[in-house]
């Protein structure tokens, strides 16, 4: 069953095998939306590098030598890895959901799965790999926060720190190609194309749960925001990249009061 695939995809710990994993999980078969799933295993599976630091630990990236590009590559797979385990921990942790959420998640998955093939491989196409360099772990954490509810977990991993990545992609990507190395800043198009898609899906299953639950999204998400202490958003923010992902026009007002 492709939930229970997403669990076992989720606790293996070596990359390359999380990665074939994610890629054969198949949104044909029966979703069984009822099964409630646990294991024994470690969550997140994860191999011992990158080694994982608090975020003020990581050094500053430069784009004016190969090594500060590289980390930036790097700093952008991990965060892309997280993003696999993300949907897949959604796919699998969370029963009751109509099966179209399951396969949404499953196609996130996949698609998260791609962008960090891509970065990996221009990682090692610039003498590095996967591990060379720290990382952080913040991703997870907000993950961990919202493991019991959720609506929580949609209104703070997809729509508030995934959702930063549609803020963020442009800048990246236009250093990226002032720096010369244009096959990064095409990576970054792709993802942010594709991102969009991905924040859009956790926008339709927030707005959902609001709907079941009788809440209304503006209100309920300021009330997790505060509860779960979420990172306040701030400006500078692509508005057009957030509406075209499905934030209605009072939520992208209360963004930017």
């Amino acid at each position: 069953m492709p939930r229970q695939q997403a669990l076992d995809a989720i606790t293996t710990a070596n990359y390359a095998a999380k990665l074939a994993a994610t890629a054969a999980i198949d949104a044909t078969l029966p979703i069984d939306a009822a099964a409630i799933l646990g294991t024994e295993r470690t969550v997140p599976g994860r191999e011992a590098r990158p080694e994982l630091v608090a975020p003020g630990k990581l050094g500053k990236r430069t784009m004016h030598t190969p090594e500060g590009r590289a980390t930036l590559i790097h700093a952008l797979a991990h965060i892309e890895m997280n993003a696999v385990d993300l949907a897949l921990d959604i796919l699998w942790r969370f029963p009751g959901m109509p099966d179209a959420f399951y396969r949404d998640w499953i196609r996130v998955a996949k698609e998260e799965a791609y962008h960090f093939s891509m970065l990996d491989a221009h990682l090692r196409g610039m003498g590095y790999a996967y591990g060379d360099f720290p990382a952080h772990h913040s991703l997870w954490e907000m993950a961990e926060k919202t493991r019991d509810d959720i609506l929580a977990r949609l209104a703070l991993v997809p729509r508030t720190l995934e959702a930063r990545g549609l803020d963020a992609s442009p800048p990246i990507r236009d250093k990226l190609k002032q720096a010369g190395d244009h096959a990064a800043a095409a990576i970054l198009d792709i993802i942010l194309r594709d991102e969009i898609g991905h924040v859009a899906v956790g926008n339709r299953w927030y707005q959902h749960v609001c709907a079941e639950r009788g809440l209304d999204p503006v209100a309920a998400y300021a009330d997790m925001a505060e509860r779960y202490r979420a990172p306040k958003l701030r400006g500078p923010f692509n508005i057009e990249a957030r509406r075209a992902a499905g934030f209605s026009e009072a939520e992208l007002a209360a963004l930017l009061a």
